[in-house]
């Protein structure tokens, strides 16, 4: 996997985006050229478009990154990702449709557009199924070794099993550390020279899965592994890579101390992080506010009682703060106190399922944002109450606290909406990653995903 700006990205991920980048601008030049022969006019110099097609390639592939389509589900399946790329390829068009009426002037005209996204979708579409057929979902995977052969490699195993997994287990070596679940595995005794199995095996990693490390590390095994120019990788490392969250099962506190991470109070990247929030909650607000008013406006006709919520949540370092959200329930929602919401929720209004679904009721937080309370992206808010129960019941859930609270976050775009302790546990998995692995970039790349959650709102409730 490549690592960019401390988040990882599969190789596979990468090559295809890059494909799409060239597609792109090869789909806009060839509907300019279609278009200028159509009306008989000359082309032109290549060089005199390059902006407007590097612009119409980023515009589109920005969107597709948004909509999902370089998603585990988007690359297993040609229908999934032929339906994202749809929407994709038509909101970058209507983007930049919008953008030249405010930029006129633009070779990129409606009709060429019209060809572009066309054009777009088939060489798109074309370079998946010929990247499936050609190549395979095995062609990019990474080959590791695994030192142990107990459960935490059991789990590797059933790791790369999986269709969107990155890696491939080349070979598990026994250690003699526990009783060995894995058959295939390997008794290290048997095996003379470490180094020459790692190169006929073909890995260019090697995984520590050992169940207990204390006394057992094979030192001698690692430094030679090591200074051979293969990489070692620990369990709890390797997951994070993988999984994109911070697995609480193995997780332990020198992990989190000696790994690298939790650098979000960089000055440079809050300072950044708050001109962001203030210049695009004042945009938002600017947009939004009649938004706000008419729906505000129509909770009041269909139930009795004030157009916006208001409660208290948990913010950065536990400190409190008040958040406002439209009401999307009874006012008597609560009365038996706090408690999550549920699947077809009976205390949903139909004003606000609706907003619910399209996140409108999440507006009214611009202003929090503004404020400096929260953030556009971090972890959610969440009421005192369930903090002191979850903190008492999860490992490490204050330390989510280190960051400003946000609407969008990573665990929400990794994972369905949760309403008990076991799903609050996976999505502190998630929040602890974002925590920990903090970059302008990630936040960039929730921003966009968080698109894909509101055009498809599966888990919204």
């Amino acid at each position: 996997m490549i690592r960019l700006f401390k988040h990882y990205i599969s190789y596979n991920v990468v090559l295809l985006s890059v494909i799409d980048l060239v597609l792109l601008f090869i789909a806009g030049e060839g509907a300019w050229r279609l278009r200028v022969t159509q009306i008989s006019v000359d082309a032109g110099a290549l060089a005199e478009r390059i902006p407007e097609l590097v612009g119409f390639a980023g515009v589109v592939w920005l969107a597709m990154i948004a909509v999902g389509t370089y998603g585990p589900e988007a690359l297993r399946s040609i229908r999934f990702a032929t339906a994202r790329l749809l929407v994709a390829v038509s909101l970058g068009v209507l983007a930049i449709a919008l953008m030249n009426f405010v930029l006129p002037g633009s070779a990129l005209w409606r009709s060429v557009l019209l060809y572009a996204m066309g054009i777009a979708i088939l060489l798109l579409v074309a370079n998946r199924i010929l990247a499936g057929r050609m190549l395979g979902a095995d062609a990019f995977r990474r080959t590791i070794l695994v030192l142990g052969s107990g459960k935490r490699a059991e789990r590797l195993l059933r790791l790369s099993q999986r269709q969107d997994s990155g890696f491939a287990v080349g070979a598990f070596v026994a250690m003699g550390d526990s009783a060995s679940t894995i058959e295939t595995a390997v008794p290290r005794e048997s095996i003379s020279d470490l180094g020459k199995f790692i190169l006929r095996v073909g890995a260019t990693e090697v995984v520590l899965a050992l169940e207990e490390r204390r006394n057992s590390l094979p030192l001698k095994d690692l430094l030679r592994v090591k200074t051979n120019g293969v990489y070692v990788n620990d369990f709890s490392s390797f997951l994070e890579r993988e999984l994109g969250r911070v697995d609480l099962d193995t997780l332990n506190p020198s992990w989190l101390i000696f790994s690298d991470g939790f650098s979000a109070g960089q000055r440079l990247s809050s300072i950044g992080k708050r001109f962001f929030d203030i210049v695009v909650s004042l945009m938002i607000l600017t947009i939004g506010v009649p938004l706000i008013a008419i729906f505000s406006v129509l909770i009041k006709l269909e139930t009795k009682g004030p157009a916006f919520f208001r409660q208290t949540r948990v913010g950065l370092y536990g400190q409190n703060f008040t958040l406002v959200k439209l009401r999307s329930m009874r006012t008597d929602a609560e009365a038996a106190g706090a408690k999550w919401a549920e699947k077809d929720d009976p205390r949903i209004t139909r004003i606000g399922r609706l907003i619910r679904k399209v996140r409108i009721d999440e507006l009214p937080q611009v202003w929090s944002v503004l404020k400096g309370e929260m953030s556009f992206v971090g972890p959610r808010p969440e009421v005192p109450a369930f903090v002191s129960d979850l903190e008492r019941e999860l490992p490490y859930y204050a330390e989510r606290h280190v960051v400003k609270p946000g609407i969008t976050g990573w665990a929400q775009i990794n994972y369905p909406y949760g309403a008990s302790i076991e799903d609050a546990r996976h999505k502190l998995e998630y929040d602890l990653y974002y925590a920990k692995n903090y970059t302008p970039f990630l936040d960039l790349l929730i921003l966009l995903q968080t698109a894909r959650v509101i055009l498809w709102p599966d888990g919204a409730r």
